[in-house]
C-alpha cells in the first residue's frame, strides 16, 4: 500500500517517464516530415520510370511508322511489277500506280477538308465566360 500511496501522493513521478506535449508534437512533425519526403521520392522514382517506358514505346511505335512507310514503298513497285507481269508497259503500270496514290491523296484531302469545315467555336464556353465577367464587373462596381 506504501507503493500506491506514493504514486498517488507524487504525480510528477508518474508523468515523469510521459513526454511532454511539445515533444510529442515534435516527433510527429519529424515523422510526417520523414514519411512525406519518402512518398515524394517514390513518387519521383515511379514517375521517372513510367516517362522513361513511354519516351521508349513512343519510340518504338515512331520506327514501326518509318518502316511501315518505307515498306509502303517497296508494295507500291510490287504493285506496279504485278501490272508488268501482266503485259501492261512498264511505264503505264508505275503510271498506274502514281495516278492511284494520287486520287487516293485527293479523297483523302476531301475528307479532310470536310472535317475542318466541321469545327465550330466552343460557343457556349464563351457564353459562360462573357457572363461570367459581366457577373465580376458588376459585383466589383457595387463594392
Amino acid at each position: 500500500m506504501t507503493a500506491n500511496h506514493t504514486a498517488v501522493s507524487n504525480p510528477r513521478a508518474s508523468h515523469a517517464a510521459e513526454p511532454s506535449i511539445g515533444s510529442l508534437v515534435a516527433d510527429a512533425h519529424a515523422s510526417f516530415s520523414t514519411l512525406l519526403h519518402g512518398e515524394i521520392e517514390l513518387a519521383k522514382l515511379e514517375v521517372k520510370a513510367s516517362v522513361k517506358n513511354a519516351g521508349t514505346g513512343a519510340g518504338m511505335f515512331a520506327a514501326a511508322g518509318l518502316l511501315l512507310a518505307f515498306s509502303l514503298t517497296f508494295a507500291l513497285i510490287a504493285l506496279a511489277e504485278g501490272l508488268v507481269a501482266l503485259h501492261i508497259w512498264r511505264w503505264f503500270a508505275y503510271l498506274i500506280v502514281f495516278g492511284f496514290l494520287v486520287m487516293l491523296a485527293g479523297i483523302l484531302v476531301a475528307i479532310g477538308i470536310r472535317k475542318v469545315k466541321r469545327v465550330r467555336p466552343p460557343t457556349q464556353t464563351i457564353e459562360t465566360t462573357k457572363d461570367t465577367v459581366a457577373a465580376l464587373k458588376q459585383a466589383t462596381s457595387h463594392q
